[in-house]
């Protein structure tokens, strides 16, 4: 079971390329990222049973709420717009409220990385 839950997670959700990890705190590390995100298909598998939807297709449609960014005068804050409605459904049966807005705390995010602008697909 731990294998098939390896598998459809690795493959169907979080479609990522194969990891190779040697070291045995990243190998912990990895199969603790991979077990976490099966317990959270698993429990929305059983939030939505009554909506008919594949999570795949439910995360899709999560996947395209956004926000937007909104500046009155020195005001700055974003905007969550109302979801369509099979994604207000979907978080209505996880019991998630949305806020209304957010506000700007103009925090730059950086890594220890360098990224490369132009990365291949």
């Amino acid at each position: 079971m731990v294998e098939q839950g390896f598998r459809t997670i690795k493959t169907g959700y979080l479609e990522t390329r194969p990891i190779y990890v040697r070291k045995e705190k990243r190998t912990r590390g990895h199969v603790f990222i991979v077990m976490l995100a099966y317990m959270i298909v698993h429990e929305l598998k059983k939030l939505w049973i009554d909506l008919d939807i594949k999570v795949e297709e439910g995360i899709i449609e999560l996947s395209t709420i956004c926000s937007v960014e909104i500046d009155i005068d020195e005001a700055i804050f974003q905007q969550i717009p109302k979801p369509r409605k099979l994604g207000a459904d979907l978080l209505k049966f996880a019991d998630v409220k949305l806020p209304e807005a957010i506000p700007c705390r103009n925090i730059l995010v950086a890594t220890k990385k360098n990224l490369s602008n132009c990365r291949k697909k």
